[in-house]
């Protein structure tokens, strides 16, 4: 992920490659996305891709992740003061559900779960998403005086990523509003 005090230059090389791989995800799904046809793709030289990505895993948490920090850090941008935090955990989860739609997003997401069981890379890379998606959530609920444990995370999304991949039903607003409605309801009777 983009670091903050990025030469300007090197973020519009990681931007412009991360548009790119995007795009040839959305077009040919995770089997497409090699460092040779990327480079070409978006005219750089491997050696850059290997300079900002040293493994295909890398890149693909960097897709993920930054399409998740901007959404939300939009959300953030976009709450009042006087949201709560089931507001802003039900926008968070209409971004996720809508992130399970776009085949840019989920085809990285979805090759890195597959390799898991036996690539430790993919198995890290992994991690590093649950983990930093977890902690910019909880960096947008900090204004309300909440913070999201990792149980409450699973909860949270474990139930849209079933649906949506392994039931292949769609994410809906009614299906998202009843899962924060639950976590709402259990984080009361604590």
């Amino acid at each position: 992920m983009a670091s903050p005090d990025l030469d300007p230059r090197v973020e519009r090389t990681r931007a412009h490659v991360l548009d790119h791989a995007r795009a040839m995800l959305a077009a040919g799904g995770p089997s497409s996305m090699t460092y040779s046809a990327l480079a070409k793709q978006a005219r750089v030289t491997r050696q850059t891709l290997y300079r900002h990505w040293p493994t295909l895993e890398a890149l693909y948490v960097d897709l993920v992740l930054d399409r998740a920090v901007r959404e939300i850090q939009s959300l953030a941008g976009a709450a009042g003061e006087a949201t709560t935090a089931e507001r802003l955990l039900g926008a968070f989860l209409h971004q996720v559900g809508a992130g399970m739609d776009d085949p840019a997003n989920a085809g990285p997401l979805m090759a890195l779960v597959a390799q898991a069981d036996h690539d430790p890379a993919s198995r890290r890379a992994l991690a590093d998403v649950v983990v930093g998606i977890r902690d910019e959530l909880n960096r947008l609920l900090e204004p309300v005086g909440v913070r999201i444990t990792s149980g409450e995370y699973h909860q949270l999304a474990g139930p849209l990523f079933f649906r949506r991949f392994f039931a292949r039903e769609p994410v809906t607003a009614d299906f998202v509003d009843e899962v924060v409605a639950t976590w709402s309801r259990h984080r009361s009777a604590s």
